[in-house]
């Protein structure tokens, strides 16, 4: 997997409407997020110019209107933050990660009836491909 650059938690919830609703002007993005935040125009603006500087986003100037598409796809970006997460306080054991869940009661009854129907269906699905 190619390299991917850092995001910061604010230019994550950007890229979560840009990857939501692409391609995207930028007056779109800022009346989006000023649903969710508090964050002025100018503060989104300067985000997505972040951005693309880290070449997440691309845009196209459309008469005086930006228009953004995502570089990398929303799943891509979660995977490898979420081997990250993984590697950085669980040494890359997710069994590590559920048991400290299940430690920590941080997980309900039906949290764990979830899971193991998840983890039924991936097994099911497994064994039929053999």
């Amino acid at each position: 997997m190619k390299k991917l650059p850092q995001i910061s938690e604010a230019e994550y919830k950007v890229m979560r409407i840009v990857w939501q609703y692409a391609p995207i002007s930028t007056n779109e993005v800022v009346e989006r997020l000023s649903e969710t935040s508090r964050w002025s125009a100018k503060t989104i603006q300067t985000m997505l110019l972040r951005l693309v500087k880290k070449g997440v986003l691309t845009y196209e100037k459309d008469s005086r209107v930006f228009v953004y598409t995502p570089m990398i796809k929303a799943e891509e970006y979660r995977a490898r933050e979420s081997r990250s997460f993984l590697n950085r306080f669980y040494d890359g054991a997710l069994n590590a990660m559920v048991l400290n869940f299940l430690d920590q009661d941080q997980l309900t009854d039906d949290d764990i009836r979830e899971l193991k129907q998840i983890l039924d269906t991936k097994l099911a699905k497994d064994e039929g491909d053999e």
